[in-house]
């Protein structure tokens, strides 16, 4: 998960910034002035519940004194609300925490009678609730399929080739827009900001779990360009080999065409299905341009 991030050094200056001795922090969280002093020297870290408790001892800021990276988990939520995880049952009227832990290792959603109560305690919405759950439950399954190949490597070092199948192209291309301990969005939020992309909501997060693990190949036509958008990636990136060969002999039709003085022809030729699409076009052309602008200065 994506833990928040504690600087000792910046810890101690905010305390002496704000005037405030480490006996006087340590009663505010109700630890001992050692064990701020600790915190302070390096020999111990506090434990993730307590930065909120920290944070307000300090007279600062959680986020700006502990940032994070990334998205919040169930667990990152709960920290963030200051809560031990057996404190959990308390919170959801069960005799243990069992409920909250198998959700935040991606081993079993929570049921929805707990989700209103959770939600109220963490100080979220319940759909953000739900959508921390889906991170918890992505990171475990990342974690699973790494423990399954016997290394963690991207999808492109285990196959040992570049990315050929939609979904192996997919998963590269997520792990390489959203390096980092936190990992990709969750299916959900990538399916919303592909929906928002295209201005419509066509695709659902199953429909891009599927997608991103094989078992649909293909996609409704305006979804990949609308993928390729939010992730920073030319639409050729998620086209078949084939289609992109397609493309760029075309495209080298089109050159050898402007060297022979018979552009003009192959512009008003139209697309075929294969064809280069408009922004490639006014692409090509840019380039011939550029070509005879140097020839010109050539034969000068």
């Amino acid at each position: 998960m994506p833990a928040r991030h504690f600087d000792r050094h910046r810890a101690r200056a905010v305390r002496r910034a704000a005037d405030r001795l480490q006996g006087q922090v340590g009663a505010d969280m109700g630890v001992s002035d050692s064990a701020v002093a600790n915190w302070e020297t390096g020999h111990s870290s506090p434990d993730p519940e307590k930065l909120p408790e920290y944070a307000a001892a300090l007279r600062g800021a959680l986020d700006d004194l502990f940032p994070r990276t990334g998205m919040p988990d169930l667990a990152d939520l709960r920290c963030d609300a200051g809560i031990y995880l057996n404190e959990t049952a308390g919170v959801i009227g069960t005799k243990s925490a069992g409920p909250v832990s198998a959700a935040e290792k991606g081993v079993r959603r929570l049921k929805d009678r707990y989700v209103p109560a959770l939600a109220a305690r963490y100080g979220v919405s319940e759909g953000d609730l739900r959508r921390a759950e889906d991170r918890s439950f992505a990171a475990a399954e990342e974690k699973s399929r790494g423990a399954e190949s016997g290394v963690h490597q991207d999808a492109a070092a285990d196959l040992g080739r570049p990315p050929g199948s939609l979904a192996e192209k997919i998963t590269l291309i997520l792990q390489r827009s959203y390096p980092g301990p936190q990992g990709p969005p969750s299916d959900a939020e990538m399916a919303a900001q592909v929906n928002a992309q295209m201005g419509a909501d066509i695709l659902t997060a199953q429909d891009f779990l599927e997608l991103r693990t094989g078992v649909k190949d293909t996609a409704p036509t305006a979804v990949l360009p609308a993928l390729a958008a939010v992730v920073g990636v030319s639409p050729l990136y998620f086209e078949s080999d084939d289609a992109v060969a397609a493309q760029v002999y075309e495209g080298l039709q089109l050159l050898a065409a402007a060297k022979q003085g018979s552009i003009g022809r192959v512009k008003a030729r139209g697309l075929g299905p294969q064809g280069l699409s408009p922004r490639m076009m006014a692409l090509v052309n840019e380039l011939v341009a550029e070509m005879k602008e140097e020839e010109a200065e050539a034969g000068k």
